[in-house]
Formats: C-alpha cells, sequence, structure tokens
C-alpha cells in the first residue's frame, strides 16, 4: 500500500478536558477504493465530513469499525447518511448494536455519564449497509476478530499494516518518547486479550495503528510491548488484591498508579503529559484496572498463584 494514501483526522472533543490528539478516524483513498475506519462520535462527524470534502472524496466503499464503543463508532449511521452506498464492517455481535443501539446508547450513558452525553447520541445504521466480512478480496484487507478490549472488536491487516483498534491497548507520543498503556475495562479476559494479540502478531506486520492515536512502525516491538504490559498489569493487580490493604477501587487504582511508575518504562511518560492529558489517562486508567481486579477476583485460586509468581518483574 501507498502510505501517501494514509490520513489521520483528529476528533477533538473540545469541552472534555484533555479529550486532543486522542480519537481519531483514518482514511484511505487511492484511484481504486476509498475508506474511513473508526469515524468517531457523532459530535464530530463535521470534522471528518470536512476531511472527507478537503480530499475530493465523494464515495465512500467502506466504514471499517473496529469495535462499536461510543467514541468509535457512535457516528457511523450518521456518516452512513452522507454516504449511503457505503459499506460498514463491524464485528458479527456488534452488528444488532448498530442496527438499533439504544442499549449501547443506554450503557454508554451508565458508563461514561457526561462523556457520553459530550460525544452525542448513537445513531443507528440501515439493515442493507453493514455486514461483517473476513476478507476484503477488493482491498485485499483481512479481517480478524480480536475480542480483547471489547466483544465486539475486529483488527484488519492491510499488506504490511495492522489496524489494531484497541487490541494493543493505546499509544501516544510524548515530549520524552512514546508512551503505552493498556485498555482494559470490565469485562476483561487476560486469556483472551492474549490470544487476541497472538492472532495479529501471526501475521507479522510492519506498521501498526492504534486507535488512540498513532502510527507506529516495527509492530512487532509494540505488540510484544503490549503482551509484556497485560502480564505486568494484572500480576500488578493481582498483588494488591492479595496483601488486602486497598479496600476500595479508587485506593486500588492509586496504589497501582504509583506501582506502575516504578515498574512500567513507557506508562511512567505519563508524568511528561501535559496536565490536562494526564487528567484523561488517568480517567482510563481506573477503569482497565477495575477490569483487571473484576478478572483477578473471578478467577481460582491456582490460577491467581501463576499469575502471582511471576510478579516483580519490569519492563523497559
Amino acid at each position: 500500500m501507498d502510505y501517501n494514501n494514509l490520513h489521520q483526522v483528529y476528533l477533538d472533543q473540545k469541552n472534555l478536558t484533555g479529550f486532543r490528539n486522542f480519537i481519531n478516524a483514518w482514511i484511505y483513498t487511492d484511484a481504486r477504493k476509498a475508506f474511513v475506519v473508526d469515524p468517531g462520535p457523532v459530535s464530530t462527524i463535521p470534522v471528518l465530513l470536512d476531511a472527507l470534502h478537503q480530499r475530493g472524496i465523494e464515495h465512500l466503499d467502506y466504514i471499517l469499525l473496529t469495535h462499536i464503543h461510543i467514541d468509535h463508532a457512535g457516528g457511523t449511521g450518521e456518516l452512513v447518511c452522507h454516504f449511503p452506498d457505503a459499506r460498514v464492517i463491524c464485528h458479527p455481535a456488534g452488528i444488532k448494536h448498530m442496527l438499533e443501539p439504544q442499549y449501547l446508547w443506554e450503557g454508554s450513558l451508565k458508563v461514561l455519564g457526561r462523556v457520553a452525553r459530550e460525544y452525542g447520541e448513537i445513531v443507528p445504521v440501515k439493515e442493507r449497509n453493514i455486514c461483517f466480512e473476513p476478507t476484503l478480496d477488493d482491498l485485499g484487507i483481512k479481517v480478524f476478530q480480536t475480542p480483547g478490549h471489547a466483544a465486539h472488536h475486529l483488527s484488519f491487516i492491510f499488506d504490511d499494516l495492522l489496524i489494531g483498534g484497541e487490541v494493543a491497548g493505546v499509544c501516544c507520543d510524548t515530549p520524552t518518547g512514546v508512551y503505552m498503556r493498556p485498555a482494559t475495562p470490565p469485562r476483561f479476559d487476560l486469556d483472551i486479550a492474549l490470544d487476541s494479540l497472538h492472532k495479529v502478531m501471526q501475521q507479522q506486520p510492519e506498521k501498526i495503528i492504534f486507535a488512540h492515536s498513532t502510527l507506529q512502525d516495527n509492530a512487532m516491538h509494540w505488540l510484544d510491548y503490549a503482551e509484556q504490559q497485560l502480564h505486568l498489569w494484572v500480576k500488578g493487580v493481582a498483588k494488591h488484591l492479595e496483601e488486602g490493604i486497598h479496600t476500595s477501587d479508587e485506593a486500588l487504582c492509586e496504589a497501582m498508579y504509583t506501582w506502575l511508575l516504578q515498574h512500567d518504562s513507557l506508562f511512567a511518560r505519563i508524568q511528561s503529559m501535559p496536565a490536562d492529558i494526564q487528567q484523561r489517562e488517568e480517567y482510563f486508567l481506573n477503569n482497565s484496572i477495575k477490569g483487571m481486579s473484576g478478572y483477578i477476583a473471578a478467577i481460582n485460586k491456582t490460577r491467581r498463584r501463576e499469575i502471582l509468581a511471576r510478579v516483580g518483574s519490569d519492563i523497559e
């Protein structure tokens, strides 16, 4: 593929603290086809439409959804209104929620509150527009079900590029280098997350798009680091829960934040971020820790001991 045909569009949420350079869509267009990855929430569809029009794109062949969370897919139905021939590629488990999004919208309100209201209410997609396909032969794209971040998560391999959504978490640049963290909201399962990572690692991609918010070379390095992070963070949560001194979600999240600064060198770069972006990251960090703590609480003692036996390693 020609990377000159790939364009990133930031969908900043101006009424939310720190929600800049975070949510983004990707546009690909060449002489044959045009597609968008993760059009974002309803609130910023006008920004995406402007970016498409600036590039002279009057027809979309595909809208690829890595998953149906409101910040990635909430505006899909609105975008389809402007491009009624576009085919929306969605995980089979997500299609019903995109057709009738009321349950998804109510869940978003419950979990995200004001953040969801700022994103805007999810617009339904017409049934004729949405489907799941394991391959998009006209583009040469392979589609993989990778339900680590969410049960309805997909990853796409386009030549040497992995369009990874949040299969490997979140990655962005900071003044001191690359920052990474897992994205493991409730309901999280370590084995499912690792299996999802291994699926895309088997494809040996050279580059990777993180949904939040960069394209990085040396994809296998970042996928390997993401795997190490999953092991380390789950081990850290298990260790803190086993000690039994953190009696609330808030106390556990505060303790894990301090612990991770010491044990995870890429996460520790959070301290070099602007204050508003640190605030945003701490919000999502807490959600990921809750997912891991729920997983630890649900597994048996043998599995927990296996995890704890590896506590103590750092990653650089």
